[in-house]
């Protein structure tokens, strides 16, 4: 049993670490606002482009003068997983979500036969997918140095997948990621961004190719449209990634908070019952040498 000079060792040390978790919380809250507005600004544009893109990629259809990033290699042997996760742990099980999804698919494709590349984005997952797919990663981006992601930074990651896609090291190309949902909810997310697959509504695909004459022609607007596409869905995957990152961070650090609370109000109780002992001991004693003598 600890004594009473463990006891108040213990109670400082969780109340010091109470201090930095309601500290972390609030810097959490901070980043959050400000990822969240980036991320939900950046959804009308994305999912108009997709709207866009769907109707054009619908009008050149399966001819073969489609663009080689819409229709394919023709094979989908060998799949590139980009798992995005965070430089930074502290979030609860942000990361973890993002690794396990990848996994999953991951272990599926090899159990078909298929060939697998992981590119990673973020300490977080690199560290994690090293366990069990040492052998299959191919790359990593560090983005430790990055204070705010922008599309810069979106455009790096896609100019080494694209490089990597024209060099026939990959068929399909897909990307992992949470998409944001609130504070104590964030979805993680697989989307494959190469041969391009756009979910616009059918309504507004079909009014696109209907009420628009694009020149120069669909295939040359899409040929330089799509590499764009790849771009911009990889960076609204890092934006949406941002949002989650502090929002779990955020939730998980209340929780370390709350349970560093109930700790110090334990410990607290513990130590008096404790020093309460220890003082009826020495009355006893006092009182057993008073009427011995």
């Amino acid at each position: 049993m600890p004594n009473l000079k463990d006891l108040k060792n213990r109670i400082a040390s969780v109340k010091s670490t109470r201090k930095i978790t309601k500290a972390m919380q609030m810097v959490a809250a901070a980043k959050l606002r400000r990822a969240q507005e980036a991320a939900e600004a950046s959804r009308p544009y994305a999912e108009r482009f997709n709207a866009v893109m769907a109707g054009l990629s619908a009008s050149v259809g399966g001819s073969d003068s489609a663009p080689k990033l819409l229709s394919g290699t023709g094979s989908e042997q060998v799949h590139l997983l980009v798992v995005m996760t965070s430089e930074r742990g502290l979030c609860g099980g942000f990361n973890s979500n993002i690794v396990k999804l990848a996994k999953v698919q991951a272990r599926k494709l090899l159990a078909e036969g298929k060939d697998v590349k992981i590119l990673s984005v973020g300490k977080k997952g690199r560290d994690q997918l090293k366990r069990d797919f040492g052998k299959h990663l191919i790359g990593h981006v560090d983005l430790s140095e990055v204070k705010r992601v922008g599309y810069v930074d979106a455009q790096r990651i896609a100019k080494d997948v694209l490089a990597r896609f024209d060099a026939g090291e990959f068929d399909v190309a897909t990307i992992f990621f949470a998409e944001f949902v609130n504070v104590v909810s964030q979805i993680p997310t697989a989307q494959q961004i190469i041969p391009a697959k756009f979910e616009g509504d059918q309504d507004a695909a079909t009014g696109a190719t209907t009420l628009f004459d694009y020149e120069p022609s669909e295939e040359a607007i899409l040929a330089d449209l799509l590499p764009r596409g790849v771009a911009t869905a990889i960076f609204s995957a890092l934006l949406e990634n941002g949002a989650s990152e502090q929002g779990a961070r955020m939730s998980a650090m209340d929780n370390a908070t709350r349970n560093a609370g109930e700790m110090v109000e334990n410990l607290t109780i513990q130590y008096n019952r404790s020093r309460q002992a220890v003082i009826t001991n020495e009355l006893i004693e006092i009182i057993s040498g008073a009427e011995a003598l």
